[in-house]
């Protein structure tokens, strides 16, 4: 029999931190339905303490969510505790999570404690938690750089304090695999009742080790994984929950151990996440990006026409890459587009399917011919977004090697209709400008990309942004087949994206979390 591999997804707490990829309550509440239906053991909702928002967030998601372990983060204050039970105390399993930094560089410069002093707070939070609930994880931050001793000591005493689960971050993806290994082992061989606990490994990516970590933590002997969708995280990132499942899976023959996950639910949870917050995916990332089951050179070619092993260690059927069998276009019925989108993991209420089938039949009557990755920008355009300040209601620009690129716009803003007029160096220019102008913006625009959703001349064109404003970063996404007017809604995207952060502040950013 296989030993058990409990997955711990933290996307919507650590992936969340990834710059610009923050979360209203309605988004979050769809990726964790998705997260379930994945198969995910354990749900870190996110961390109360850090915003009204987040709190109210984390406890919608653990009043709805049945099926799945649901987590909030605290640090070890008792107030941080409290917001976090108060968050998550109606799921059908609520754990805290709270945490403490262990080495000597964070003692030092940013707690100014001594190891005693975090031994001590690290042993009350865990025994307050553990009046509240039996379910408490504890996690020393910074675990990789701390005394291999010292967090014996640590895992000692808050195991014998009520720990369930302790957790060994290597937070700034500073370890090397066998390095961390070693340590893991230490642990485990030198901690008297690290046996009455799951021992949990958090690795980030700043190496482009977290996967390569992460299992080698496992072979050691850890039986819980941190990991989030596509890897998103703070910095580089976190440890792929696609990478390490799919690693488990295909090579059972060494690892024999198993996942609750559903991996044919893993390409659709990935095209949300990304949906969601805006981050895409590299089309060169292991198990979903574009390119992962593409093969362009001819001898491969020949060989997976031969056989598919012959270059494809997994089946793209496995994660959820089944092909198409359905085409729509302009003439298909509600009935079928129902469908479709139930095949592709979206489970929609009457309100949100009325308006997106007029969105799509808008669409149709521009293109013969209409594909999953059409569907899922109408989604992320029409159902996934956060509220609207701003709307785009009208946009004309006028533009060529001999007129001055001019763009005239119609905005709503919070309701009320605002026009206006702008120039720029290009077509695109002159839209920002001139949005930006009606929406009393100072924006700095970071970065602009596009990419083509599908193929062919008639295919939809999808910008992404980031904008900068105060110090607040984030990402807006816009879809459409003229690109000027894709960027204009990926721009008023991005705006009502920066109102909604300016409503819903986080923890400082100084604040390191594992």
């Amino acid at each position: 029999m296989k030993d058990h591999v409990i997955i711990f997804d933290t996307t919507l707490r650590d992936g969340e931190q990834s710059p610009g990829a923050s979360m209203n309550a309605a988004e979050k509440l769809r990726l964790a339905r998705q997260l379930e239906k994945l198969g995910v053991d354990v749900m870190e909702a996110g961390f109360p303490a850090s915003s009204p928002g987040d709190f109210e967030s984390v406890q919608m998601i653990a009043q709805k969510i049945r099926n799945v372990q649901v987590t909030a983060l605290a640090r070890t204050s008792r107030d941080d505790i409290d917001k976090a039970w108060q968050a998550v105390k109606d799921a059908a399993n609520p754990r805290i999570h709270t945490f403490i930094a262990t080495s000597d560089i964070h003692l030092k410069h940013k707690l100014n404690m001594d190891r005693d002093q975090v031994l001590r707070e690290a042993v009350e939070a865990v025994k307050y938690a553990k009046g509240l609930t039996e379910n408490v994880e504890f996690s020393t931050e910074d675990g990789t750089r701390s005394d291999r001793d010292y967090l014996c000591r640590v895992f000692e005493a808050v195991i014998e304090a009520g720990a369930t689960t302790v957790n060994l971050p290597d937070t700034v993806g500073y370890t090397l695999p066998d390095e961390y290994a070693e340590l893991i082992t230490y642990i485990r061989e030198h901690t008297p009742n690290i046996h009455e606990a799951v021992m949990s490994v958090h690795c980030h990516d700043d190496l482009g080790l977290a996967t390569a970590n992460t299992l080698a933590g496992i072979k050691a002997g850890a039986r819980q994984v941190e990991v989030t969708m596509n890897g998103i995280g703070e910095r580089a990132g976190n440890t792929s929950l696609e990478e390490v499942v799919m690693a488990l899976h295909t090579r059972g023959d060494l690892m024999k151990l198993e996942t609750s996950i559903d991996a044919s639910q893993i390409c659709p949870t990935s095209r949300l996440t990304s949906m969601i917050t805006g981050i895409v995916v590299q089309p060169n990332k292991a198990i979903v990006g574009a390119n992962a089951f593409a093969h362009e050179a001819g001898i491969h070619q020949d060989g997976v026409l031969k056989n598919r092993m012959t270059y494809e260690i997994m089946n793209p059927e496995t994660v959820g890459l089944a092909g198409n069998d359905l085409v729509l276009g302009k003439h298909s019925g509600r009935h079928a587009f129902r469908d479709k989108l139930a095949q592709m993991g979206y489970e929609l209420s009457r309100e949100e399917l009325d308006g997106l089938f007029r969105k799509f039949k808008e669409l149709a009557d521009k293109r013969k011919e209409i594909l999953e990755e059409d569907i899922e920008a109408l989604v992320a355009e029409e159902i996934l977004r956060v509220p609207d300040v701003y709307e785009l209601d009208y946009l004309n620009v006028v533009s060529g090697t001999v007129a001055v690129p001019t763009a005239t716009v119609k905005l709503k803003i919070r309701g009320k209709e605002a026009q206006g007029a702008g120039f720029g160096v290009g077509p695109i220019d002159a839209a920002f400008n001139t949005i930006a102008k009606l929406a009393k913006s100072r924006t700095k625009l970071m970065r602009f990309s596009v990419n083509a959703i599908t193929g062919g001349m008639d295919a939809q064109g999808e910008v992404t942004v980031r904008l900068q404003e105060n110090g607040s970063v984030t990402l807006g996404k816009g879809t459409d087949p003229d690109i000027i007017t894709a960027s204009a809604k990926a721009y008023v995207n991005g705006l009502n994206r920066l109102e909604y952060m300016k409503k819903n502040p986080r923890v400082s950013p100084n604040e390191r979390l594992p």
